[in-house]
């Protein structure tokens, strides 16, 4: 069984992931009412995460970093209520999505995706929105199949 490292060891590797996540220069996140900003932002950070291979324990910690003004207020309201004293990752997304793309909201987007016709809009225009309000639903984008079969019920 392996031992794990000394704390001044995991120290060092948390201050090394930082900075690597720092020299990305994620967009700092202020609050917004504009749930797809906020969601686009959240996207962001995750794929910060990805590319830089940051360790799930550190991930709420440096997405917390970078709220500020009133999204910052919120986070530490919501830690205060919070009994973990790590904030596991899903739990912050979850958290932050309640809170800036509440589940209504991702309802209507979805609505909105699935009403979607080309009516006056040009082909351009149509595969421009198509693309915009695919994002609230990977259920119905996870193949090509599925991709196409409802890209062409919006051009009848």
């Amino acid at each position: 069984m392996a031992l794990p490292p000394p704390p001044h060891i995991a120290q060092q590797k948390a201050a090394t992931a930082f900075r690597a996540f720092k020299s990305l220069k994620p967009q700092e996140f202020l609050g917004s009412s504009d749930p797809v900003e906020a969601r686009a932002w959240l996207k962001e950070i995750d794929k910060s995460f990805e590319i830089l291979g940051v360790e799930e324990r550190y991930k709420t910690i440096f997405a917390s970093y970078i709220l500020k003004g009133e999204a910052n207020y919120w986070w530490e309201f919501k830690c205060n209520l919070e009994t973990d004293v790590v904030i596991p990752c899903d739990r912050f997304t979850r958290l932050f999505l309640d809170k800036y793309f509440p589940r209504l909201m991702e309802t209507r987007m979805e609505i909105k995706f699935l009403e979607l016709k080309h009516d006056r809009m040009t082909v351009e225009e149509y595969e421009a929105k198509f693309t915009e309000l695919s994002r609230f639903v990977p259920e119905f984008m996870n193949t090509e199949e599925k991709k196409a079969r409802r890209f062409h019920l919006g051009l009848k």
